[in-house]
């Protein structure tokens, strides 16, 4: 009956700052933190990252290996461990900072269905000098973007529609009127050949060998 009152409960403990390595070896870390002498503390400190490298042999080639676990045994023992590191101790201000919030490219395109990658593109190709690669390049546009745009219409486009947008988002310096685009019902057709067909054939091999299942075989 004691045993069963004396139970420990997870809900009960302290909180694992790395849950990683486990209760037990949150306790060594609380058990080197309350030990007084210098040298006992710092030997004690030595045996934990030993322990802690046999733990996680597949990280020994990455570097500054050792650097992560004194980083790791500070961490948990939330800096209150008084011991010589062999590197610099990361400080606890640092490890909170916030990183800078990611800038994106476009936070609010005006034709969503292209993508930002085509604007990417046309940025790229009113840097390039005019010629037959530039004119290329700008025709391969143009046709990916009609490809976007029946993605998202699923119907038909007009060429003329294709164009103005691809002078707009060019700032005017791509203008590709007078010129004709694959045929729509090509890319309606291509997208449709890829899609999956039902398989009846294989749903006759399932049945015929369902009908087979249980006749004896001579």
């Amino acid at each position: 009956m004691n045993l069963v009152e004396n139970l420990e409960y997870n809900t009960e403990r302290s909180k694992l700052i790395i849950p990683e390595y486990g209760r037990h070896f949150q306790k060594m870390v609380d058990h080197a933190i309350s030990i007084e002498d210098d040298e006992e503390r710092n030997k004690v400190a030595q045996a934990i990252i030993s322990v802690m490298g046999n733990i996680q042999p597949h990280l020994r080639d990455v570097p500054d290996f050792q650097h992560k676990l004194w980083d790791q045994l500070f961490i948990m023992s939330d800096f209150k461990l008084d011991v010589k590191s062999p590197f610099p101790i990361t400080s606890k201000e640092v490890l909170r900072q916030r990183p800078e919030p990611l800038e994106y490219p476009q936070n609010f395109p005006k034709y969503r269905f292209y993508g930002n990658n085509i604007k990417r593109m046309i940025d790229v190709a009113v840097k390039w000098e005019k010629g037959d690669m530039r004119d290329g390049l700008e025709y391969a546009i143009a046709n990916h973007m009609k490809k976007c745009y029946l993605n998202w219409n699923k119907d038909t486009v007009d060429d003329k529609a294709i164009f103005k947008h691809l002078l707009e988002l060019s700032d005017g310096q791509i203008d590709l009127t007078g010129e004709s685009l694959t045929d729509s019902g090509q890319f309606l057709k291509n997208r449709v050949a890829k899609t999956p067909r039902n398989n009846n054939s294989g749903k006759k091999n399932n049945q015929r060998n369902n009908n087979n299942r249980g006749k004896k075989r001579y």
